[in-house]
């Protein structure tokens, strides 16, 4: 961001003098922030605001994802009380989280009501709208399989959040191959596991390796944790996306390794 400053500063020094700069440097600061983190890095209420409305849409949603089916189960009740203790949720936080839940479980809840909210106030965050329906899908996933009724719900809501169906399958297939290198070794290198590295980055082996390496710097991007709390991702969802994007790590090692080797 300093970049932004010093050219704030100098523009506004020339144009209107020492005042001048000293006003060109803090809307240098201004920019760089909005430019850096993304749009509502700028005014601290409007990030404010994204971070309630981003917790009320993800756990009315859970809610609606739960009760898609026509029941809740009591596996996927401990699924997101598990989820909540993962992220060391505030009690504040947990609460409406457990409310939020409940009424979007209820008959009348209404799904595109929600996506409105939420898209009029954090539509401009790409990285928010993702991590939205990362953590939806990874609800789904839970239980290993996604069911028809969570299937269509979810692709409503990623079409709703300007993912077409193609973009929709290729998240979902990235994050079943980042799934896998939680917690993972780099020092594992088997067929299968090559394979899930690549689908984890969204790439093939045809792929040369400043192909891959774009993909890789263009996902840490999108799950750095300073960018999402500057578009207003509560913090204690940040805890989430640290993991994800060290899935993405540990899976781009190994490419690496494997092609180093393949390569000697």
């Amino acid at each position: 961001m300093f970049l932004y400053k010093l050219i704030g500063a100098l523009v506004g020094f020339f144009s209107f003098g020492f005042f001048g700069g000293i006003l060109g440097w803090i809307l240098g600061a201004l920019v760089g922030r909005a430019v850096t983190f993304g749009p509502g890095a700028i005014n601290p209420f409007a990030t404010l605001k994204r971070q309630a409305v981003f917790l009320e849409t993800l756990f009315s949603l859970m809610g609606r994802l739960a009760k898609s089916d026509g029941h809740i189960s009591r596996q996927e009740i401990d699924h997101v009380e598990a989820f909540m203790a993962k992220l060391n949720m505030s009690g504040e936080h947990r609460q409406k989280a457990i409310h939020q839940f409940k009424r979007g479980a209820e008959p009348e809840f209404d799904v595109d009501a929600c996506l409105d909210n939420f898209l009029a106030h954090c539509g401009h965050a790409r990285n928010l709208k993702q991590v939205m329906l990362v953590y939806l899908v990874g609800v789904a996933l839970a239980d290993g399989v996604i069911q028809t009724a969570e299937e269509n719900l979810l692709h409503h809501v990623a079409g709703r959040l300007g993912f077409d169906a193609r973009a929709f399958a290729q998240l979902l297939n990235m994050m079943r191959g980042q799934d896998h290198f939680s917690g993972f070794s780099s020092q594992v290198e088997t067929a299968s596991t090559i394979d899930e590295a690549y689908a984890a980055l969204g790439v093939t082996p045809d792929h040369s390796d400043q192909q891959i390496k774009k993909a890789y710097r263009q996902l840490m991007s999108e799950y750095h944790p300073d960018k999402l709390i500057g578009q207003g991702l509560p913090e204690d969802m940040i805890k989430g996306a640290t993991e994800r994007a060290q899935e993405i790590q540990n899976a781009y090692e190994l490419i690496k390794k494997h092609r180093a080797g393949r390569n000697s």
